[in-house]
């Protein structure tokens, strides 16, 4: 497997820190639909992860496939690591 750099590391795991965020918001809005700062809230942090995400894959590749992410040229997505084996 390649070697890394120390910061694919931290902007990985920053993203997946929004991202729980994000979970967590979407499960307190179900039961309090009517919050306008927990909506605010979730879509700063969606706004942010979108950010970090579109970052992310400019410097490192496709994050996810399926439709979700561009791809580069040439298709590299076969490249290990892929982010859920870091």
């Amino acid at each position: 497997m390649k070697q890394l750099p120390p910061e694919y590391y931290t902007e990985l795991e920053e993203i997946q820190a929004v991202d729980f965020v994000i979970v967590e918001l979407v499960l307190y809005l179900h039961t309090h639909p009517d919050d306008l700062e927990a909506v605010k809230q979730y879509n700063e942090y969606v706004k942010l992860s979108k950010g970090l995400k579109k970052e992310f894959e400019k410097k490192y590749g496709a994050l996810t496939s399926f439709g979700y992410s561009y791809a580069r040229y040439p298709f590299d997505y076969k490249e290990a690591p892929w982010p859920w084996q870091v």
